[in-house]
């Protein structure tokens, strides 16, 4: 006969009990893998993202600001090079809006219409030990992680491409640029979570072209939104009012405000506005987002 043997008491001193973790522990820590993941692809690809986020600023200082000028075609050549000069500490700050806004919009809405998509790997990532939103919300801080990084590479770029005589006046004031920086990435990524969401990977040129564009053309990255205030029709500053429901302008405004000493929208509405933007931005995006991962 076997004998049923138990736990004696002292035996049972030395089993050690790990504590049950909380769900807000884990779920804080299925979110740091989620964006340490992230980052880690972006390290293993670095060049190709690097190439990306240069191409088109480069392009855009290097045709208006260099290539203009030297054939005497430049926007503003009729002030001679005082008048390109304005032009260019216009377009500078202009050049890292677009950047952190395109920034936003394929770290986020092109990744996650190929994860819907053809990839499906957004099965994978909402089996992480965590709440539905929380996964979105990675994919968006991640996403903002790399509009920084654009920032800091591409505002060196767009200062120093030029032609000679051509000298854009620059003036940084870290406080802003500390400040509004972070929340624009955030602002774009969260826009690119509900692009992302909204329109289905097929239609991922639709939004380009009636999104995207629009933005950035009535963005104020080419000119001061100060100056929208000539067009008008019966006195009233109709495009001037009109671009207001255009996040992309608080951002130009602001890093005018940042690396400048033009004239420029008022900061006390740039940063309640912009901020008010991210909130529905991300709380739209992630509503579209739970939707779509449980239908």
């Amino acid at each position: 006969m076997m004998a049923v043997t138990g736990t004696t008491p002292r035996a049972a001193a030395h089993i050690s009990v790990l504590p049950a973790r909380s769900a807000a522990a884990s779920s804080r820590s299925a979110l740091a893998a989620l964006i340490r993941r992230d980052l880690t692809v972006l390290r293993k690809s670095f060049g190709e993202f690097l190439g990306r986020t240069v191409m088109q600023p480069f392009l855009l200082v290097f045709v208006f600001l260099y290539v203009f000028p030297v054939i005497g075609q430049g926007v503003g050549s009729a002030g001679g090079a005082a008048g390109e000069s304005a032009f260019a500490t216009v377009l500078v700050p202009g050049v890292v809006s677009i950047a952190i806004m395109f920034q936003g919009i394929q770290s986020v809405a092109i990744q996650m219409s190929q994860e819907f998509g053809f990839t499906r790997e957004i099965e994978d990532r909402i089996q992480a030990p965590c709440p539905i939103w929380l996964v979105a919300l990675a994919r968006v801080l991640s996403g903002a992680a790399q509009g920084l990084i654009s920032a800091a590479v591409v505002l060196p770029v767009a200062a120093v491409v030029h032609a000679p005589g051509v000298h854009p006046d620059l003036s940084l004031h870290w406080w802003v640029v500390l400040t509004l920086v972070p929340l624009a990435c955030v602002a774009m990524t969260s826009l690119g979570l509900l692009l992302g969401t909204t329109f289905e990977p097929r239609n991922i040129g639709v939004m380009f072209g009636f999104v995207v564009l629009p933005l950035v053309f009535l963005g104020g990255t080419y000119y001061q939104w100060t100056e929208l205030s000539a067009v008008q029709v019966g006195g009233v500053h109709w495009l001037q009012v009109l671009v207001l429901v255009n996040p992309l302008v608080y951002i130009s405004e602001g890093m005018r405000a940042g690396v400048t000493d033009i004239a420029h929208m008022p900061l006390y509405v740039v940063y309640p506005v912009l901020a008010g933007f991210c909130a529905v931005f991300l709380t739209l995006g992630l509503r579209n987002f739970r939707r779509r991962v449980l239908s």
